[in-house]
């Protein structure tokens, strides 16, 4: 029978072995190992001073085998890779998750899913019982992943409150028809009368509520939305400048403008400098989100600050705490905002 090396040669410590250095049988070591709570604390010491002196590594394979269990959490994004790595929102979703991960010895995968045949493979290794369960953020109205990963069983939590109806009952999201009311009512209440706004992607949650929150304000105040006051955009630095340039040549400029994300914010006031508006002497701009782009901004961007390290620490919970071990059906967190003024309106 061939050997267990490590890499330099050298035998690799085995069950066997820790149970020798113990002084208990091998199926002790497993319970330990396991999590059993049918060893004594004298015992479990003893194991885990083995394991420490020999350098033992479970074989994860055969664990996941007994135990039926992974201890690795996927995190889904749904955008194309580029934008997990500029958009800020996402960096602040991973810290959260990461740290509770980290606090109970769990692995984070990480990936990205937007294309039909992303989204496949995605589904294919997840459904695989290849991890204990999904966090899912960013979705969209046609995304198919929360229904697979329903019908192969796997528990998943969103980032963000679902378009569509999913058969997932647990999400952590903020209250966004809020938030964009607090934008907007803000400016309404500074005396601007002429507000536009840059929406987010229709096809999600929240550039839908978001864009129900400024038309909410704008009705409650009796100002009418002028013709071309509402633009899409897509939560991108580059689709928010798109949308200012589309939004100022669709007519006379507004007084002011509310745009539903940082990401996007950062665009427009590019676009705004380029055609020779001051910012906010001749426009006024809120974005959303309250990133660190937004201090940094030129002039410093007045914006809904979201928790998302927050968010990342609440979906990761929930999946763990609740959503895994079936300790509740259902249950949803909402998270608070608040209005952070400063120069840019």
């Amino acid at each position: 029978m061939a050997k267990s090396v490590d890499g330099g040669g050298r035998r690799r410590p085995t069950l066997e072995m820790v149970a020798e250095r113990a002084g208990v049988g091998r199926g002790t070591v497993s319970r330990v190992i396991n999590g059993s709570a049918q060893v004594s604390p004298r015992t479990r010491e003893a194991v885990h001073n083995a394991i420490a002196e020999l350098g033992y590594s479970p074989n994860q394979a055969a664990r996941t085998l007994v135990t039926r269990r992974t201890d690795t959490i996927a995190l889904v994004v749904s955008e194309l890779r580029d934008r997990l790595f500029s958009d800020p929102f996402f960096a602040d979703i991973v810290r959260g998750v990461s740290s509770v991960l980290h606090e109970r010895d769990l692995q984070l995968m990480l990936t990205t899913a937007r294309s039909e045949a992303e989204h496949k493979r995605v589904g294919d290794y997840l459904s695989g019982f290849h991890v204990d369960g999904a966090l899912l953020v960013s979705l969209h109205r046609d995304d198919p992943l929360p229904r697979r990963l329903a019908a192969a069983g796997v528990p998943v939590v969103h980032g963000g409150r679902p378009l569509a109806e999913v058969p997932s009952p647990f999400w952590v999201d903020i209250d966004n028809v809020g938030s964009a009311e607090k934008a907007v009512r803000y400016l309404v209440e500074k005396g601007y009368r002429r507000v536009a706004t840059v929406t987010g992607p229709l096809d999600m949650y929240a550039g839908v509520e978001r864009l129900r929150g400024y038309q909410r304000v704008m009705a409650e105040a009796g100002i009418a939305i002028e013709d071309g006051f509402v633009v899409q955009g897509d939560f991108s630095v580059e689709g928010g400048a798109e949308a200012m340039e589309r939004l100022l040549d669709g007519g006379p400029a507004p007084e002011a403008v509310f745009i539903a994300s940082d990401m996007m914010a950062i665009g427009g006031l590019r676009v705004l400098r380029a055609r020779g508006l001051r910012v906010p002497d001749d426009i006024a701009v809120v974005g959303h989100d309250d990133t660190l782009m937004a201090h940094y901004s030129d002039p410093a961007l007045t914006t809904v600050h979201q928790p998302s390290v927050q968010m990342g620490q609440e979906m990761a919970r929930l999946l763990v705490d609740v959503a895994i071990p079936r300790a509740a059906e259902s249950e949803t967190v909402m998270l608070d905002t608040r209005l952070v003024v400063r120069e840019s309106a």
